[in-house]
């Protein structure tokens, strides 16, 4: 039997790293921190360079975090350095797989039933249907707004995620979310939204998760400081 973790706790907003907008460890760990301290569902650390040795550091600091404020920590497209933590850190770890990265199914057998994966599914139904049959723990579609992380990305329409809904699976919607955009993905049926420059880009992370979680919450009646940095 099963025993991932329940759908009903991956709901919220999910907080993806830059090193391009979190350059250094120090920066990295305040802001990270910030946002746990604020209430997500999700942090995952996203670092493409080859420097092994910062990725294992940061990483490594980031799960302690994450620990203490019970919020999985997920691992970007590096199933070796989530197999690493996962022995020092146990469950809080998981990984997000892409088309291009390893099989979700060695992903699943590897980390265990336990662990949190999610496997991105662009717009595609086939590939969130192969997701789920092969162990997802959520699946990821986008972009579905104007992406400053992935501008190149193939844009996706929202309707993917009722078409998805029967699956069973919490749906993540990724590109371009920030206050104004999160209600709208939201209403279209998105239980986590994928969220980068609108945290980690903003000069008071406190603030833009504040901004962030009022608007889902529909408690937000002025214009954002996220909105009128866009």
């Amino acid at each position: 039997m099963s025993t991932r973790p329940p759908a009903s706790t991956l709901n919220g907003l999910y907080a993806i790293t830059d090193s391009r907008l979190l350059p250094d460890d120090r920066r990295l760990l305040v802001a990270c921190e910030s946002a746990l301290e604020a209430g997500i569902a999700l942090l995952q650390y996203r670092d493409k360079s080859a420097d092994e040795d910062r990725r294992w550091r940061q990483s490594d600091a980031l799960a302690a975090l994450c620990e203490r404020h019970a919020v999985p920590l997920i691992v970007n497209d590096d199933l070796e350095l989530a197999l690493r933590l996962q022995q020092r850190w146990g469950e809080v770890v998981g990984l997000h797989v892409g088309q291009e990265d390893v099989s979700l199914s060695t992903a699943r057998r590897r980390l265990g039933d336990r662990a949190i994966i999610g496997a991105t599914c662009h717009d595609s139904p086939i590939l969130a249907r192969q997701a789920a049959e092969a162990g997802a723990s959520y699946l990821a579609f986008g972009r579905f707004f104007a992406s400053r992380t992935k501008p190149e990305a193939a844009p996706a329409s929202l309707s993917i995620l009722e078409e998805v809904a029967h699956l069973g699976l919490p749906r993540v919607a990724i590109g371009g979310i920030d206050a104004r955009t999160a209600i709208e993905a939201r209403r279209a049926g998105a239980e986590m939204l994928a969220v980068v420059h609108a945290i980690f880009g903003m000069p008071d992370v406190a603030r833009a998760m504040r901004e962030l979680n009022a608007g889902l919450t529909g408690t937000s009646s002025t214009e954002s400081d996220i909105d009128r940095c866009q």
